[in-house]
């Protein structure tokens, strides 16, 4: 019997979040060996192709999976993974799959997205719950209402793994004399927090993963402190190229400016590094806890990632992240939902009738201080975090959920069995 024609839609070959899903989600299948395993390449936004190499066998299985528009034969199962709106009803069974949403309520077009796909797999508890309780009145062209707009679909939590083989503990003693070890060793602070992520659209302190307020924070709790940690940013708003970065340290500048006083040091990390490089950086003796004043994540990738450091991690207590950032083991920041800033607003995407997360600002700051002061309380914790995620949440464990949900609801082939017929022998001619 031939095996279920898969055919997956996604930005399998870039730098991104949802490239890094995806060619999770792909390998997962073709591991599985359970299927014919083909790919549409995809944009993701301005983020560049590349990141796979064809001289890496497991990125040439990956590759080697890509097929040319257009589509010749209609999929046993389609997956799509994009955000909701964009979802397409191609194969016999369609699943689409998206870390969803940031805020406390999505957009219509997510709804009538996911509406056109016989299942949908949300990256966290917070979108599967976001999506269920979101409802529209529909309106005529007389702007009267005829029903709602809700969803209809069954919506599935499907957590992204962490690659067990890509981020690990290395001890400060093990760590590869690389280019970017030797970079960050020329950091003269022994002590320096880190974010990761890209620094999107928004006025300062309202863009969504809040670097502008982090800088903000950071100046003002450590300035004209005797001895100051150092801030690490590994960040971009937009391709990685030369304007990109100094449009950056324009912006990091301009804050700096606005902070009077001695101020603690903030270096930048800025363009595409390799899943090898981040370890490294996570690792690295220097940085010594992660931190984020999202104000909300889909998933919240980088925060998993770094657990395998056995390095603590500040969060916000909102959004995705809150699936493997046990409020035992992480420093959740605590806060209120507020309505999202008309800068940060993108059309189809953010709504202006939304909320997320603002962070408790004085909280933060007493925060980073006992962080800087007793830093062994918080390192213990960090390293119970670590086992909790390296056990509950790795790609082992995503790939066998994908599997099973796939196996669950996916159109069965049906192999036609003719009845056995007995050979009649004609009576011999006398």
């Amino acid at each position: 019997m031939n095996k279920p024609f898969v055919v997956v839609s996604c930005p399998l070959d870039t730098y991104s979040g949802y490239g890094s899903r995806a060619r999770d989600i792909v390998r997962a299948l073709v591991n599985s060996e359970k299927y014919d395993v083909k790919v549409l390449s995809q944009r993701w936004g301005s983020t560049p192709f590349g990141f796979l190499k064809e001289d890496n066998p497991e990125d040439k299985k990956l590759l080697d999976c890509i097929l040319p528009p257009p589509l010749q034969r209609q999929p046993d199962v389609w997956i799509q993974i994009t955000v909701p709106n964009e979802f397409q009803k191609i194969g016999k069974f369609s699943i689409g799959i998206t870390a969803g949403i940031e805020t406390d309520v999505c957009t219509h077009q997510f709804l009538e997205g996911c509406n056109r796909m016989d299942l949908v797999l949300a990256s966290s508890n917070h979108t599967k719950n976001i999506f269920e309780k979101t409802v529209y009145d529909k309106k005529n062209k007389e702007g009267k209402t005829e029903g709602t707009v809700k969803l209809e679909t069954p919506v599935e939590v499907l957590f992204e793994g962490v690659d067990l083989e890509k981020y690990f503990h290395i001890p400060a003693n093990k760590l590869p004399k690389t280019e970017l070890v030797k970079d960050l060793s020329e950091i003269k602070e022994q002590f320096s927090f880190l974010f990761v992520g890209h620094w999107l659209k928004g006025a300062i302190g309202e863009d969504r993963k809040n670097v502008g307020l982090l800088i903000k924070t950071f100046l003002e709790t450590f300035r004209n402190k005797s001895k100051q940690p150092a801030l690490v940013l590994k960040t971009m708003s937009g391709p990685a190229c030369l304007m990109d970065r100094d449009d950056i340290l324009k912006k990091i500048d301009a804050i700096r400016k606005g902070v009077t006083g001695k101020l603690p040091s903030i270096y930048l990390l800025h363009g595409e590094v390799d899943d090898e490089d981040m370890n490294h950086l996570y690792n690295h003796p220097k940085i010594k806890a992660m931190i984020s004043l999202t104000k909300g994540e889909g998933f919240g990738r980088p925060l998993l990632e770094f657990t395998q450091s056995k390095k603590p991690v500040i969060a916000t207590n909102f959004s995705g992240h809150l699936d493997f950032l046990d409020k035992e083991f992480a420093s959740l920041i605590p806060g209120e939902l507020k309505p999202v800033h008309e800068s940060a607003v993108q059309e189809g995407l953010i709504i202006k009738e939304s909320k997320w997360f603002a962070p408790d600002i004085d909280f933060i700051q007493l925060l980073l201080k006992d962080y800087f002061s007793s830093y062994k309380a918080y390192e213990v914790k960090g390293k119970q975090l670590g086992y909790r995620c390296k056990t509950k949440f790795s790609f082992e464990k995503m790939s066998e959920e994908l599997i099973s949900i796939i196996d669950k609801n996916a159109p069965k082939k049906v192999e036609i069995k003719l009845p056995n017929i007995k050979k009649i022998s004609l009576p011999k001619k006398s």
